[in-house]
């Protein structure tokens, strides 16, 4: 087997037995890096101290990563135009921060016949979030809601 030092040094191409008495006088383990190389690979190393750095490497990445959330806002057919400016500035806010939106219109009884004014709503929030955020998926109706989804712009680095 090829077996590399535990500074990281080339030993050489060694037998078993040799590679677990070196490994043994310096007090470290020997552990198989690459198994299915032509010999096998085998360094000298702090086994424990190994598997930390490698939970630790695994864990800091994990913490880099940014994961998105899908918030909610509810219209209905009939919003005032107050009300839509204060839902449209927390939609907004929420694509900024890299959010993506589910914008839900939904209808009550006998609304339920005009769902062009649902359709309307969301073309009004799709146009006016135009400069934040691209439409993932338009105008779904599921049961008495119809839905949208909004995705922030991808950011150009």
């Amino acid at each position: 087997m090829r077996l590399v030092g535990s500074n990281g040094e080339q030993v050489g191409i060694v037998p078993k037995s040799q590679a677990l008495e070196v490994a043994q006088k310096e007090g470290l383990d020997l552990v198989l890096i690459a198994p299915d190389s032509r010999p096998p690979v085998c360094k000298i190393l702090d086994y424990s101290k190994f598997l930390f750095d490698q939970k630790k490497a695994k864990s800091s990445q994990r913490k880099k990563q940014k994961q998105t959330q899908v918030k909610e806002m509810k219209f209905r057919p009939a919003t005032d135009d107050a009300d839509y400016e204060t839902k449209l500035r927390l939609v907004r806010n929420f694509l900024e921060h890299g959010d993506k939106v589910k914008i839900n219109v939904r209808f009550r009884r006998y609304e339920m016949v005009h769902t062009e004014l649902g359709v309307e709503m969301l073309d009004r929030v799709a146009e006016d979030t135009a400069e934040v955020a691209t439409v993932e998926s338009r105008n779904k109706l599921e049961g008495q809601q119809l839905s949208m989804i909004l995705a922030p712009h991808r950011k150009k680095h």
